[in-house]
């Protein structure tokens, strides 16, 4: 930890001046999902550099937010007729992040103004659009999608994660389940004051299949005939060598 200060402060001086800025780290640019991909962690660190030319007001507030990829989704609520489960009312989600987790160093009625919210999309609420909505009570929509995905551990709220240390140095971790989806995954830090958010800092993660799962994915998505066969030929030799060991068993 004391290198990982140094290193900070060496960035510190580095960067050129501005009233109170974010430097950040990362413990991984990039992550791999395998055969074996259990999930990861990344590390994200940082700290805040002044100028010392002014005397700021407000108390400070980290917030750390890692979105996978957006896409549209239909939610849709099903009621019970004659007997049976149905599909009724339905909702257009023009945007859903796949995964999505927000970190921050306290409240975050404290650290994060609703206006700031709307303005900078931050909460979860917030990064889901339902422009499209068909119905009315599209909010009862959206707060099923964030539970449904919570369940899944694909969106989390951590409220007072963040580690600020003497107001300079932050860090907190965060965690991707192994059903995560491919794709590049946003990374902001928002810095505020009072509330109000007085810098910004964007970066992207990729997550990406690598070896033979990527070969695989590609040649589902460029030669679905060729991988329609591939797996069937694979299905029937797996059939056919189980059925000789257990004729060989039973000898």
């Amino acid at each position: 930890m004391r290198i990982l200060h140094l290193l900070l402060a060496a960035l510190l001086f580095a960067m050129p001046a501005k009233a109170e800025e974010i430097v950040l780290g990362l413990s991984q640019d990039e992550v791999a999902i395998t055969a074996t991909f259990e999930g990861s962690h990344i590390l994200i660190f940082g700290a805040i550099k002044r100028d010392g030319t002014e005397t700021v007001d407000g108390d400070l507030g980290v917030i750390i937010t890692v979105s996978g990829p957006k896409t549209p989704i239909t939610v849709r609520r099903k009621e019970r007729k004659y007997g049976i489960w149905i599909n009724a009312d339905a909702v257009e989600v023009d945007a859903a992040p796949s995964f999505y987790a927000v970190a921050t160093s306290g409240p975050i009625e404290e650290v994060l103004k609703e206006v700031e919210d709307l303005r900078h999309s931050v909460t979860m609420s917030r990064a889901i659009r339902s422009v499209g909505a068909k119905v009315e009570g599209s909010e009862s929509f959206t707060e099923a999608l964030i539970r449904i995905r919570s369940d899944a551990g694909l969106y989390s709220t951590f409220i007072g994660t963040v580690d600020l240390e003497e107001d300079t140095l932050f860090r907190t971790a965060i965690n991707l389940p192994s059903n995560i989806t491919e794709g590049a995954y946003e990374t902001r830090i928002f810095l505020t004051r009072g509330g109000i958010v007085i810098d910004e800092y964007d970066t992207i993660i990729p997550v990406e299949k690598v070896g033979i799962e990527r070969w695989l994915y590609r040649m589902a998505q460029d030669n679905a005939v060729l991988y329609g066969i591939m797996s069937l030929l694979i299905a029937v030799a797996a059939g056919w060598g189980a059925s000789a060991a257990f004729a060989a068993l039973r000898r």
